[in-house]
């Protein structure tokens, strides 16, 4: 006689957006809130209260990025050992406090070390909070995870200045710095939310990963490719979208950023389908026909139809490389390679800023878009013949 069958019913799909996930991607809204509203007034302050001119608006700037570059990796090692929420907190607080007394600040040697505190509380929280979504997010869905955390970061980026603008109302520098330090010091609160069940560290006697960790090597560099391209958006937009007719620029960011939001939320699945080669490519193929068009079409359409490309290409570009970092490495390696992997965040903006800022120096901005494509170009070789090739789940 055949044994009988039984049914079976199938396995429901472990859930990611949870109350820790939840908990996690708020305290980054919350951050990045912080560093949005002060943003628009660290370039004034600097220049008219403390005298710094161009140079010391360049030096705030690098303090911040050379500060959190250095950084990451040491975090990784740390959040290891003392857990990612610690570190979060830790960051949010350093930043706050530092935040708060930059607008105190009676010179510009002061600010600038206050901004380099700054970028270490910024590269905590963010090397923690992906590392501990990461975490948190199902297996194969870890591209998915961090589309959705990416979405907190950009939107507090993208409000965080309309609200700063509002409260500076010409010179009122150390109220934004105030305001600002308040999201800092929520999101500092919100990351207490994370329940400790979840909050990953290793055991004292584990042995230590790696300071850089290579499997962030080759992802890493696409991504300095895509924001070192990306850079001249920022950086030449503005004047050049007066010298082809367009009055503003605003419009053509609240598009690309408008873009990319609906994308990495309504596809944020689409990276574990097809895999990170395809996905980033679209990104960077995006990148170079964007570039391209500014570098050739000097007329207000080729404004905003290269806006609406950006968006794609910013869109699918870091969710697909952080998930093959993370999904390349042993869990317990995990913190080190994010925080490897995220260094090149700022590596890319300074790359980008030093070669295509010289280069539209001495040749024009439209040849600065024109270096940008071939960035992008360069960022397209180096996926498809460093970065390995995973099976997709």
């Amino acid at each position: 006689m055949n044994p009988p069958i039984t049914a079976t019913e199938p396995t429901a799909p472990a859930r990611l957006v949870t109350v820790p996930f939840v908990a996690v991607t708020g305290s980054m809204l919350l951050f990045f809130m912080y560093v949005g509203t002060a943003l628009v007034a660290i370039p004034r302050f600097v220049e008219f209260e403390l005298g710094g001119g161009e140079i010391g608006i360049g030096l705030s700037i690098a303090a911040f990025s050379v500060a959190a570059v250095v950084a990451r990796p040491f975090i990784g090692r740390v959040s290891d050992r003392r857990g990612r929420r610690s570190v979060m907190t830790t960051g949010a607080v350093m930043a706050g406090g530092a935040g708060v007394l930059a607008g105190l600040a009676p010179n510009l040697t002061v600010f600038l070390i206050l901004r380099s505190l700054m970028g270490l509380g910024e590269a905590a929280i963010f090397v923690a909070a992906a590392t501990l979504v990461a975490d948190l997010s199902p297996d194969g869905r870890i591209a998915e995870g961090a589309s959705y955390l990416s979405v907190a970061v950009y939107t507090g980026i993208g409000l965080g200045p309309v609200l700063g603008e509002w409260i500076l109302a010409g010179d009122r520098y150390q109220l934004v710095f105030i305001v600002s330090a308040c999201f800092a010091i929520a999101a500092a609160a919100a990351t207490r939310l994370v329940p400790p069940r979840v909050d990953r560290r290793s055991a004292a006697n584990d042995e230590r990963a790696p300071l850089f960790h290579r499997a962030a090597l080759a992802p890493g560099l696409v991504l300095m490719c895509t924001l070192a391209a990306f850079s001249a958006f920022g950086a030449f937009i503005p004047d050049h979208a007066r010298s082809v007719g367009l009055s503003s620029a605003g419009g053509l960011f609240l598009v690309y950023s408008s873009t990319s939001l609906l994308l990495r939320i309504a596809a944020a699945r689409l990276p574990n389908v097809i895999g990170a080669h395809p996905m980033v490519t679209v990104a960077l193929s995006a990148m170079t026909i964007g570039m391209v068009l500014l570098a050739l079409v000097p007329a207000v359409w080729a404004l905003w139809v290269a806006a609406v490309v950006f968006g794609v290409a910013m869109a699918f570009n870091y969710p697909p490389l952080m998930a093959a970092v993370v999904e390349s490495v042993p869990e317990r390696e995990r913190a080190s390679a994010v925080g490897s992997f995220t260094a090149f965040f700022e590596i890319g903006g300074i790359t980008g800023g030093l070669l295509l800022g010289t280069i539209a120096e001495l040749n024009g901005k439209r040849a600065g878009f024109a270096g940008a494509a071939l960035i992008a170009l360069v960022g397209i070789a180096v996926l498809w013949t460093q970065l390995p090739r995973a099976e997709r789940r």
